[in-house]
């Protein structure tokens, strides 16, 4: 099963430190990394800055579309309500389908501020429990997603992967 999911750290360099033990969780088998985006957002900025690690170069155009759209509507907009409301109802209209809801998206918006970093990824073939074990020795806060295979395509329809 492929899975979207997104670990919010309570700092600027977590999400960081996170991609070596996601890397480190594939070296050992535990899960299969499709894609992987990194957001890190230092307090007084006045938004993010998201970085796309290509996983794959076949896959990492669709993937980095979904990664800057996401970055845009949920981060980039003006945070004067009606602005925040379309962007996110434009993204979750886009991304219809795909198994990421308009509420994942509230919580991903709400929950990564000033100050706190994310870590982006698309898995296969994960061990949840082991992975997880891994990532709660921080301080992660997981929003997860779990896509089924034809959400899985739609998703790399409408961004463009193959």
């Amino acid at each position: 099963m492929t899975t979207f999911t997104v670990w919010k750290f309570n700092d600027t360099d977590g999400a960081a430190h996170a991609e070596t033990a996601l890397k480190a969780a594939q070296s050992d088998g535990l899960v299969t990394i499709v894609d992987h985006a990194i957001l890190s957002w230092p307090e007084g900025a006045d938004k993010p800055d998201l970085k796309h690690k290509e996983d794959s170069k076949k896959r990492g155009a669709g993937w980095g579309a979904l990664w800057g759209l996401m970055g845009g509507a949920l981060f980039m907009v003006p945070v004067l309500g009606v602005a925040v409301g379309a962007g996110i109802g434009a993204l979750a209209k886009a991304t219809e389908g795909t198994g990421i809801t308009k509420d994942d998206l509230e919580r991903i918006r709400t929950s990564v501020t000033p100050g706190t970093s994310a870590l982006f990824m698309v898995t296969e073939q994960a061990d949840l429990d082991r992975l997880g074990e891994r990532f709660r020795a921080g301080d992660a806060k997981l929003i997860s997603t779990n896509l089924t295979p034809a959400e899985r395509s739609i998703l790399l329809e409408t961004f463009g992967g193959a």
